[in-house]
C-alpha cells in the first residue's frame, strides 16, 4: 500500500511545480475522477485489492487536504 504513493509522480508535470494552495483532486491527471473510479472498482479484484485500497485511500486523504487549505473537496 506505501509504493500506491508513486501516483504523487503525476505531480512533476504540473506548472508551476508548486503551489501550496492547489487542490491535487482534479488537477492532477491520476488525480482526476475517471483514475479514481477506476482505483474503486480494482478494489474488488482479489489480486489488486491492496493496491484499490492504498489509493483510494490517498486520494480521501488528498481531498481532505483540500478542504482543510481551499475549503473544497475538490476542484
Amino acid at each position: 500500500m506505501v509504493a500506491t504513493m508513486f501516483v504523487d509522480l503525476d505531480h512533476i508535470f504540473a506548472d508551476p511545480f508548486y503551489e501550496p494552495n492547489r487542490c491535487s483532486i482534479g488537477f492532477h491527471p491520476m488525480h482526476e475522477f475517471i483514475p479514481i473510479i477506476f482505483y474503486g472498482i480494482i478494489c474488488f479484484f482479489k489480486p489488486l485489492r491492496y493496491v484499490g485500497i492504498g489509493l483510494i485511500i490517498h486520494m480521501a486523504l488528498d481531498s481532505v487536504d483540500c478542504m482543510k487549505s481551499n475549503g473544497v473537496w475538490f476542484v
